[in-house]
């Protein structure tokens, strides 16, 4: 847990992995990460396989309880084998860490990507239903225009068991990207990776932290912000949102978390016309 002022952030891990970047990010492949040797050993092997993590992170902001983002869910159907069709012990996890399903208010999934979106809905007697019964769910509006205009069947299949129930169950809040959802956390619009992509800042007293959603994959970005993923909807406004981002945040106090950053908490620093990043 890492408190920001009054506001406590608690990480909830699904899935985490050691392996080759590079089907993610197509220029990330072992021998060009080994050569970031900043990496090793905390965020890369000597191999050249980078860790990521699956996650949801917990933002309590008084009575507030918001979930952002909600990992990959259970008994999904998947084309990649390790998403396919799980039964994970994720809401046990969020649970444990003092968040059981009902006490979370807020659910905001920074974009409508499979792996941020598939707790939205958990299956009872044979039927999507919301996993948080208590909650609103908060998608930027530009995000959902895109998607619901696409027309793919992996795409069709998330949207009718992760997104379009909680839609029709009359749950989700559609907010423009600069939207404040307290006091002390609010959305910026972060695109690139998708059209509504948002990121969440957290600012309390004299602290400071952003959750980044998936504007940077992983922390090899820092050094190579040219590198962009397989998923990013328009690379080249990708990579300018990660020079904003990185140059924005380096060499403050400002706390990163990143998403599918492992570890999560950590720190931007300028090294050169790039960054480099280092654990909190």
């Amino acid at each position: 847990m890492w408190s920001i002022g009054s506001v406590e952030v608690t990480e909830v891990a699904e899935l985490t992995t050691t392996s080759s970047a590079h089907w993610l990010l197509p220029d990330a492949r072992p021998e060009r990460i080994v050569e970031i040797d900043w990496l090793q050993p905390r965020y890369a092997t000597a191999e050249g396989k980078v860790h990521m993590t699956i996650r949801a992170l917990v933002v309590v902001d008084g009575d507030r309880r918001i979930l952002v983002d909600t990992c990959l869910g259970n008994d999904k159907q998947r084309d990649v084998p390790a998403w396919n069709e799980r039964t994970g012990p994720f809401l046990d996890d969020l649970s444990a860490a003092g968040f059981p399903p009902e006490s979370i208010d807020t659910v905001l999934c920074t974009h409508l990507h499979v792996d941020h979106v598939g707790w939205n809905t958990r299956l009872v007697d044979g039927e999507w239903v919301p996993t948080f019964p208590n909650a609103r769910y908060v998608f930027a509006r530009s995000e959902w225009d895109y998607w619901s205009g696409e027309s793919d069947p992996m795409d069709d299949v998330l949207r009718a068991d992760s997104i379009q129930p909680v839609i029709d169950a009359g749950v989700v809040d559609l907010v423009d990207g600069e939207h404040r959802l307290t006091d002390h956390v609010r959305l910026v619009p972060t695109p690139g990776h998708t059209p509504g992509h948002v990121s969440v800042v957290i600012e309390s007293g004299s602290d400071r932290a952003v959750i980044t959603g998936d504007l940077a994959h992983t922390v090899c970005q820092a050094a190579h912000p040219e590198w962009s993923s397989n998923f990013d909807v328009d690379p080249g406004a990708a990579e300018q949102t990660r020079r904003r981002f990185f140059a924005e945040h380096a060499d403050t106090d400002v706390v990163v978390l990143g998403t599918h950053w492992e570890p999560c908490a950590n720190r931007v620093i300028s090294d050169g016309e790039v960054w480099r990043v280092e654990p909190w």
